[in-house]
């Protein structure tokens, strides 16, 4: 079980957001957390702490005018750490060897091959040649449809649900184009009401490839029910809940936990 911490960056600053309330339009999100230290103050803590596969998040478009801010932060924390964090927010065919280049140990995929509301296996096919398959981690981000009861893919930022349900088919037909999964519980991303149990269940039923889950995580009792519903194989990220975020959960603490399970 593995400590995968995160960086999000948000209109050029190290954020935590509310993730269902980000918006392209405006630039807009509720914020939880605005952080004193820039993106590359963050991953050489990271470092510090031998936390190797975290995530740096793009939480603007490419069409912001605060991208281009946020792109150089991440490009420092890259510089800070290379090789120790994997890179995610507009990752396609196109610039994915290019954020490689810049120390990024694998890239984050989801809107490039969730489009349009479907699974575009043309992308998924186009990005593993272009880097291969070990470079790739897909963003199998999710919230539930009321209407059904299931889980659904969301894509662009967290805005969109896709008609792609998350099961067990799904992460069997992807398991051959990707090294990695990551999952965030998006009803529970940046609420920090704790973890979302029934989509823990269902990624420990179908761990086919390395999972990370994130989402709610505010207690050291999360950690410990994560750990047993998962089996200790399920990795972990935590935004708001930590402290260095303006959270209750001690870094270090969490640190010492994922070591010592």
């Amino acid at each position: 079980m593995r400590f995968r911490p995160c960086i999000d960056i948000h209109n050029g600053k190290v954020k935590q957001i509310v993730g269902s309330s980000l918006r392209d339009l405006g630039d807009e999100a509720v914020e939880n957390f605005v952080a004193e230290h820039d993106a590359a103050w963050h991953a050489r803590l990271f470092k510090e702490a031998n936390l190797s596969g975290g995530h740096v998040i793009l939480l603007n478009h490419k069409n912001s005018p605060y991208f281009e801010e946020s792109k150089r932060q991440a490009l420092a924390a890259l510089a800070a750490f290379p090789g120790g964090l994997e890179i995610g927010g507009g990752i396609t065919s196109d610039n994915a060897a290019d954020w490689l280049a810049a120390g990024a140990s694998r890239v984050i995929v989801q809107s490039y091959v969730f489009h349009d509301g479907k699974i575009s296996f043309e992308n998924l096919r186009r990005l593993e040649r272009e880097i291969g398959k070990e470079q790739i981690v897909l963003d199998l981000s999710a919230a539930k449809k009321e209407e059904n009861g299931q889980y659904y893919i969301m894509t662009d930022r967290w805005q969109k649900f896709t008609d792609t349900p998350l099961d067990a088919a799904l992460m069997e037909a992807l398991f051959e184009f990707c090294g990695e999964f990551l999952v965030h519980a998006i009803s529970h991303e940046g609420l920090g009401g704790g973890i979302d149990e029934e989509l823990v269940s269902l990624l420990a039923d179908n761990i086919l490839n390395p999972v990370t889950y994130a989402g709610g995580i505010r207690s050291m009792e999360d950690l410990e029910e994560l750990y047993a519903i998962g089996d200790g194989r399920i990795d972990f990220t935590i935004g708001t809940g930590l402290d260095i975020y303006g959270g209750n959960l001690s870094f270090r603490d969490v640190v010492a936990f994922a070591e010592e399970h």
